[in-house]
């Protein structure tokens, strides 16, 4: 089993021609949403089931097995290491990812204020809390509200000072509200209400991410100057994917809401917003829906990508990877190419619905117009260990019905992708170039 965890973020993926599969070839206002985007169903709303759980060996075994089986080749004969080393997997696995999308999104901020990191971090952990059952469980949330409440008066001078100073009223008023809804929230605790836990930390912590976005001053850094004129996406944005669903008794059409990161992918999220912008997946059919992920960006006819009628010509993209520590962006290489098998990357493939960018696989820089969602979570297989992460882009999450991905089939059709935020922050948009 450490053979297995140790190699999976080692070996090469197996070649794949076809298109369709290629992914495996391997103002001023407070800016907290009120629109929720919803899905239909045809039935009424059932509970969906986790999946079973396996056994530790038979899920790593079944995540190996996934390259053979998504790829639609024979998987490959691997030759594993004879002596791992201990001390890499103790690091491999040294602890539990974090899995939900906003607490990815937060922590990929670039910020170093910990004064609202320490008011963020029981709020998180009320998720956790909730896991027990009975009078335990509100207890345990009853802690986190008050260290919450706690971190937030003492450390509330060290986030005024973080804020950018262009932000500053913004980050005030949304401080005032989080410390109001901080007490409402031991208002729900003290009256035992269970069912309104959840919403109010996800309200919350919509407040503290708020916050922590301007604590950001401008784009952090220069993107490397043969990628300067691409379109860039220099901050965050957030779309609306609206896909009408066929032969589903469940599900009729869904809504998904995606932030993409431009602060850690500009040229990744740049070229999709453009390319969303263009209308370019409107229309546009599922064209894989697996189990492991779904596909879609492969447009008819022989291109396997987008083609610029400004140029008629096709436009890719490079591979680019953000790694934990450091201050941008590396390019055109994979993590493994580079050598840095522990490197973590500062948008892991950890969540379910976690977005990333299509490529062949020996070319590290064939991005165009292929995406993906991936939808395991890399429970078992924490960041840096599994088989995606610093090899393919990651450049968003879905944050609002992402269990629904699971749902899609090929031939379902995107009905629409509107940009809902942040198209002010798309730096040399082709969209708007005639021809």
């Amino acid at each position: 089993m450490a053979d297995l965890l140790t190699y999976s973020s080692k070996f090469n993926l197996p070649n794949i021609s076809t298109k369709q599969i290629r992914f495996f070839n391997h103002s001023k206002s407070i800016r907290v949403h009120q629109f929720v985007p919803h899905c239909t169903s045809r039935l009424p709303f059932q509970h969906k089931e986790k999946a079973s759980i396996f056994s530790l060996k038979e899920c790593a075994f079944s995540i190996a097995l996934a390259i053979g089986l998504v790829t639609g080749v024979p998987s490959p004969t691997y030759a594993f290491p004879t002596n791992p080393a201990l001390s890499e997997l103790s690091v491999l696995i040294s602890g539990p990812p974090i899995k939900d999308p906003g607490a990815l999104l937060r922590y990929a901020l670039p910020i170093n204020n910990k004064a609202i990191r320490e008011v963020q971090k029981p709020l998180e952990d009320i998720t956790e809390s909730l896991k027990v059952s009975g009078q335990k469980a509100l207890d345990s949330v009853e802690r986190n509200v008050r260290q919450a409440s706690r971190a937030l008066k003492q450390g509330r001078p060290l986030i005024l000072s973080g804020l950018a100073e262009s932000k500053r009223d913004n980050g005030k008023e949304l401080l005032d509200k989080l410390e109001v809804g901080l007490g409402d929230f031991q208002k729900v605790v003290e009256e035992k209400k269970r069912e309104a836990v959840a919403p109010k930390q996800k309200e919350l912590l919509q407040y503290v991410g708020a916050v922590e976005e301007d604590m950001v001053d401008g784009f952090p850094y220069e993107v490397p100057e043969e990628y300067r004129n691409m379109p860039l996406l220099k901050g965050r944005a957030t779309v609306d994917m609206k896909v009408k669903v066929k032969d589903n008794p469940n599900v009729d059409e869904c809504v998904f809401r995606i932030v993409l990161d431009g602060y850690n992918a500009p040229v990744t999220a740049g070229n999709f917003i453009d390319l969303v912008e263009r209308h370019f997946y409107d229309g546009m059919e599922i064209q894989r829906a697996d189990g492991f992920v779904v596909q879609t960006g492969d447009p008819k006819g022989p291109a396997e990508g987008f083609i610029d009628p400004s140029t008629e010509k096709p436009r890719t993209i490079p591979l680019e990877i953000m790694v934990e520590g450091d201050k941008a962006p590396v390019y055109g290489a994979s993590l493994e190419e580079l050598g840095l098998y522990k490197a973590q990357t500062k948008l892991p493939f950890n969540a379910f619905g976690t977005m990333a960018m299509a490529r062949e696989e020996f070319e590290d820089n064939s991005a165009s117009s292929q995406v993906f969602w991936l939808l395991k979570e890399s429970e078992l297989t924490p960041s840096n260990a599994n088989i995606l992460d610093g090899r393919y882009a990651v450049f968003g999450y879905v944050i609002q019905n992402e269990d629904y991905l699971a749902d899609l089939k090929v031939g379902d059709v995107i009905e629409s992708v509107q940009v809902v935020s942040g198209l002010d922050n798309l730096a040399n948009p082709s969209y708007k170039i005639a021809g």
